[in-house]
């Protein structure tokens, strides 16, 4: 069974009493309390109180779209190297408390020390930098001259006003994939972080004060899902982005209506892992296993499906088997730990659930039993990994997003089989391919539905310069790149007459 790594309440104390306190961060004012008063947030490894939240309501978001509107017309005006400066201080200062996102990080919702010290923290870097290069490089286009006496051009203009709703599972590398392309752009913003995911936001924030940025130009109301609402219906919002799920995506999308206000959306996948018979097998299941299950696999994009061939199904399952039972679950803070606890009480009594249910309808073989953990860990949220073997491919675990550290795996013998049931799903987030042949790895990458392929990699790349984002009810729009950027800039339209 996995390895259990007790929790250092010591060491986490020592951290929690030094935890930024969040606050409403409007306009130049830092507000002790909200309109829907407080939201106890508690240690999901320790389930004890790590202190209070202000909960924004109605009057709170209005409070904080009126100062980003105005602020909007100085920073729209600014001049671009000027924000490009201002940006790039805001870098800076996050790389120099990057440690101290880490240790938020396990404190706040869980993400082992590692995984956000060798996965988040690099590309929170390459994002914030990435944008803050695009704010001085943003121009129109001449669309050429007409004989008939006109010519035309093109301005790319902000929306003005956009909200951010921040996703809890990775806040940092959410904020970084969202604010700096918005603010290049020259936008403002309000931001409405997860009421279980405070402190990264309240950190990111003060840090941008202190960058330079006017008062204004970003404003943070936590809240639970009255302030979502409020901030998607607000006639002064422009454009709304979105990470979460698609049960919050069409809420959003029905409240978004009555001012057909724009959305992007980037939502939840349930990734298929296509290895062919040519891989490496000592090489490919410990690291599809690994990261498959990393975060506690809370992560749209993992690899849960794993759709291997049938020559190597077996030899496979049994290397990834005995990887995910060498796997140690416990202290967030402790470098040694690959699988941390759950977010929060409800999602891990959910995942919970969902496990057993698989167990009691039989909907494969369980070659790694796992669940909720009890002993040194049963005051936490803690789910240890499962693997299960030849799943139905249309059961609930294979076809829904568990958002928990579940494998599910099946067989295919043909290519066109395994083409069929990577796409027998709903979402089209990502995909995955494992072979050494460039002629599948190319066929297969036209053939699967997704926003993004990834072929002998098993983790998303999020690079900074490319698009990310999905099909289906994996949400539309795409963050990175300057597809990225694109999503937050208008352009209009010139045309000018010139008689002689």
């Amino acid at each position: 069974m996995v390895k259990i790594i007790p929790i250092d309440v010591a060491k986490h104390d020592a951290i929690i009493a030094k935890l930024p306190k969040p606050k409403l961060i409007i306009g130049a004012e830092m507000r002790d309390a909200g309109e829907a008063g407080v939201f106890i947030h508690r240690s999901n490894s320790t389930g004890r109180p790590l202190g209070e939240v202000p909960m924004g309501g109605a009057r709170d978001i209005d409070d904080a779209v009126k100062a980003a509107r105005a602020a909007f017309p100085a920073w729209r005006d600014m001049k671009p190297y000027d924000r490009k400066l201002i940006m790039e201080r805001h870098c800076a200062l996050i790389e120099a408390e990057m440690e101290r996102f880490n240790q938020i990080a396990a404190i706040e919702n869980g993400i082992p020390y590692s995984n956000f010290k060798y996965g988040h923290a690099e590309r929170v870097r390459g994002w914030m930098r990435y944008y803050a290069g695009w704010a001085d490089k943003i121009e129109g286009q001449v669309v050429g001259t007409n004989p008939s006496g006109h010519f035309e051009y093109t301005i790319a203009e902000p929306y003005g006003v956009v909200g951010h709703v921040i996703t809890w599972n990775a806040p940092l590398l959410s904020l970084s994939m969202k604010i700096p392309a918005c603010l290049a752009a020259g936008n403002t913003v309000v931001i409405k972080p997860a009421e279980f995911t405070p402190y990264t936001a309240q950190l990111f924030t003060e840090l941008a004060l202190e960058a330079g940025y006017p008062p204004g130009v970003i404003n943070v109301v936590p809240g639970a899902v009255a302030a979502g609402e409020a901030l998607v219906r607000h006639r002064d919002v422009d454009k709304i982005s979105f990470t979460g799920g698609p049960t919050g995506a069409r809420a959003i999308m029905r409240d978004a209506a009555e001012t057909l206000k724009p959305l992007v959306f980037e939502l939840g996948g349930k990734s298929a892992n296509v290895i062919f018979s040519d891989v490496d097998l000592a090489e490919c299941a410990p690291y599809c296993t690994m990261f498959g299950v990393s975060n506690s696999g809370q992560g749209c994009a993992l690899p849960t499906r794993m759709i291997i061939h049938e020559r190597i199904y077996d030899a496979f399952l049994d290397i990834a088997a005995s990887t995910m039972r060498e796997m140690s679950v416990g202290d967030p803070l402790n470098p040694a730990t690959i699988i941390g606890p759950m977010v929060h009480e409800t999602a891990c009594a959910r995942v919970a659930g969902v496990i057993d249910a698989a167990r009691r309808e039989r909907v494969g073989r369980f070659l790694v039993d796992g669940g909720r953990l009890d002993g040194a860990l049963s005051q936490g949220c803690f789910i240890a990994p499962v693997l299960i073997a030849d799943i139905d491919p249309m059961s609930p675990i294979a076809q829904t997003e568990v958002f928990g550290p579940a494998l599910a795996a099946m067989k295919f013998t043909t290519e066109d089989e395994a083409v069929k049931l990577a796409n027998n799903t709903a979402y089209g987030l990502s995909a995955y391919v494992q072979t050494h042949s460039l002629d599948i790895a190319h066929r297969m990458v036209r053939k699967l539905s997704a926003g993004t392929v990834y072929v002998n990699k098993a983790t998303p790349s999020f690079h900074a310069a490319a698009p990310f984002g999905g099909n289906g009810i994996s949400g539309f729009g795409r963050e990175g790149g300057k597809a990225g950027l694109d999503e937050f800039i208008r352009i209009k339209g010139v045309g000018v007459s010139v008689q002689a």
